[in-house]
């Protein structure tokens, strides 16, 4: 079995049991997380739509490794660099419950 969440504005295929790095989430380390799935696929082939509920638990919060955007105008002596670490939240898929 398998669901599809929607979370930061993207969607997620998962499955119990994996960690997945999702846009930043208000939550604190070890506490649970409720998702809506858009999707649920059960094992014997039927699909629902809107229906139950994913079971997440946070694992840690960070911050992605930086990228460099660099900004250059040929013969106008204009360089500009700049970096950037996006911050995403890693969640354990602890259940997914069908209602």
């Amino acid at each position: 079995m398998y669901a599809v969440i929607q979370t930061g504005g993207k969607q997620y295929v998962v499955k119990t049991g994996i960690k997945l790095k999702v846009e930043n989430v208000k939550a604190h380390e070890g506490e649970m997380l409720e998702f809506e799935p858009v999707m649920i696929r059960k094992d014997d082939g039927s699909v629902e739509f809107y229906k139950g509920k994913v079971i997440a638990e946070v694992l840690r919060k960070g911050k992605h490794r930086k990228i460099q955007i660099f900004k250059f105008r040929a013969k106008k002596n204009y360089k500009r660099w700049r970096g950037h670490r996006q911050p995403f939240t890693e969640i354990l898929i602890k259940e997914i419950k069908e209602v």
